[in-house]
Order: structure tokens, then sequence, then C-alpha cells
């Protein structure tokens, strides 16, 4: 799959570079780690520090500060600059429900417009959420296709075929035989046990001599978490021979465990992550395949579809959002799917990628 579907003007290329540039569509109608001593509510200088909030249209992840959502700032920044709205990013630097619903109440406080949440508990925010649709401001999430006060959520694809996809990978990379284990950066997040919960039954389908050992490893989307997980699990199951990440940080922790132990050539491991991320372990074998969609391009349609709200427009089913993997939207009740957009990527092509 390309990354881009069309070359950036030479200024920006080289601030975000694998980005594609699009006119608003026409079939839109009318239209990580918290440092020491931070205030986990508050922004972190030079991720997600905030712009003038009476008006805007706020891009909220579920934390700043690690590659995944430094991406999705990219492309906010991006939406901005190709459209002239007043959209900024502005989120909590600790992976922590609470924190991020204090900023989402600050932002409801000074008058913006729309919300575009990457909740990092959809159960969480949804009471808050309640709140900013009463005050008539439009809510667009992403990973939450459960989420019940929201106008849509957008989905890059269905996640039970993201979770399939991650298995297939997974058991060719362990010879479709062994134990293995599965992590999630949090139980109560939706995307994550919905992608391990169609893996393991894809598993049990099609690979009868591949088995899940031991409960799902939470993570909180930090890298040392998973780490400390991998090592817990070596020592449990010593004839492990794979693990399945779900949080971007998942296999970045479980690489640095396995290289360690010298066992690349004896465990596979497969997840969601970012090229920059695992580049190094992609490259001595200590992760074997990382998968993933570009944040920036999911948090750029999330921007289209509020803009589009806000002027009183429609999304139409096959409607183009004009970023690469939004180009012929499908919309199940109020969820939003893109094209299947999901990258895998190898020792082989990880050089292809500059985030």
């Amino acid at each position: 799959m390309s990354r881009t579907a069309r070359t950036m003007p030479s200024r920006r290329s080289m601030l975000y570079a694998g980005f594609g540039v699009f006119a608003l569509p026409a079939a839109l109608s009318a239209c990580g780690t918290t440092e020491e001593g931070a205030d986990p509510a508050a922004p972190v200088d030079g991720e997600g520090g905030g712009g003038d909030a009476s008006g805007a249209v706020v891009t909220v992840p579920k934390l700043t500060g690690i590659p995944w959502f430094n991406r999705m700032e990219e492309g906010v920044e991006l939406y901005a600059d190709d459209t002239g709205e007043n959209a900024y990013y502005q989120g909590s630097a600790e992976a922590d429900a609470a924190a991020q619903v204090r900023v989402i109440e600050d932002l409801i406080a000074s008058g913006v417009t729309a919300l575009c949440v990457t909740p990092f508990q959809p159960d969480a925010v949804e009471q808050v959420l309640a709140k900013a649709m009463d005050a008539d401001i439009v809510v667009i999430t992403h990973e939450a296709p459960t989420i019940e006060n929201a106008d849509y959520d957008i989905e890059a694809f269905k996640n039970d075929e993201y979770g399939i996809n991650l298995m297939d990978e997974l058991a060719k990379a362990m010879g479709e035989e062994g134990e293995y284990a599965q992590m999630v950066g949090s139980l109560s997040s939706t995307t994550h046990m919905e992608w391990v919960d169609a893996a393991k039954k894809h598993q049990e389908e099609n690979y009868p001599n591949m088995k899940l050992v031991g409960d799902r490893v939470e993570t909180s989307d930090d890298a040392q978490k998973a780490y400390e997980g991998m090592q817990e699990l070596l020592s449990a199951y010593p004839n492990l021979k794979g693990v399945q990440g779900s949080a971007s940080t998942d296999v970045v922790g479980v690489g640095q465990a396995v290289e360690e132990a010298g066992l690349q050539d004896s465990i596979a491991v497969v997840g969601t992550a970012t090229p920059k991320d695992t580049v190094d372990l992609l490259d001595s074998g200590a992760i074997d395949v990382i998968q993933f969609w570009d944040p920036g391009f999911a948090a750029y349609a999330q921007n289209v579809v509020a803009k589009t709200l806000l002027d009183g427009g429609t999304v139409e089913e096959g409607a183009d959002l004009g970023v690469e993997g939004y180009s012929s939207i499908t919309i199940e009740d109020k969820i939003i799917y893109g094209d299947k957009a999901w990258i895998n990527v190898t020792a082989e092509n990880s050089g292809d990628y500059d985030y």
C-alpha cells in the first residue's frame, strides 16, 4: 500500500513527510510516560500545547508524548494548515482516563465547538462526552466503536478484520504452532479487546496447533510495563513462541525483553506500533512484524467530519474524506469505516517510513 496518494508542497514535505494534501471532499455536503513532576492533566510543551479554544475543533488523544500520538498531532496541524480552520491538539501526558476527562472538561468550559477524542477508556468518557453534546459541541471519536455519546466514531477498518490479520502474521511467524500470549493497553479498550478476541477466535478456527496461554497482559500503553510483563511471561511459560501486542508501545517493550534474552530466533513478536519506534528491533529480529494505520490520517478525517457537521452538512456513504485510507467510507449506524487502511511493516520495508 502506498503511504501517500499525493505529494505535498515542498515547504511542508520536510515537516510532514508521509502525508498527502487534499481538498475538502465534495462528497460531504455543505461542508508514553509522564515526566517527573508534571501535571498529568496539563498539555506538555511541544506535545499538544493547545490554542485559542473559543470556537475551535480540538483533538484529544489518549495521551501525549509517544510517537503514535505525536503523529496524530501532525495530522491535526496539517488539517489546520490546509484549511485555515481553528483546529489544534491537546491532551494529558499520562495514560489515565481521569486525566483525559479533566482535559475534556476544561475544553468544554473554554467554548470549543467540536471535540475529536480518542478515549483511553471509552466507558470512562461517556459522561463527559454527554455533557459536551448537551452543550451543542460536536463529538467525533476514534478507537471507540461502542461509544454512545458521540455524533460519529471513525475507524480505519473493522476491528475484527484487523485482529484476524494480526493473527495471520503471528501464525506465519510461529510456523502455525506453539504457545502465544496477548497484550492490551487496557482491558477496557474496546478496540484492543476486539482485536485480541477476533485473533483468538481466528486462531482456534484456523491454527489448532497454537494455544493462547495466561491472561491478557494489561500494559497501560507503557513500554516499560510491556517489558516487565514479557519478563514475567518468559518465566511462567518457558515454551512461549509468540506474542501479539495491541498498544503502540507493547511490542517495543516485548522486543527489548526478547533481545536481551537472545530469543530473537525462538519467539515471534507481532503487534501494532510505529516504524520509527521499532526499526532497530525489527532489524535485530526481536520484532517480526508491526501493523498500524496512520493516526495522522485518522485525526485529519475526524476533523473533516467535525467541520462538515458544524457547517450543517451530512456525511454520506461512499464519501471521500480527503485523506488516504478514507477515500470511500462505509457507515454503519454512527460508525464510519475507512478502507482497510492498515499497513504491515517488516525489517525489509521499515526504512520507508519516517514516523
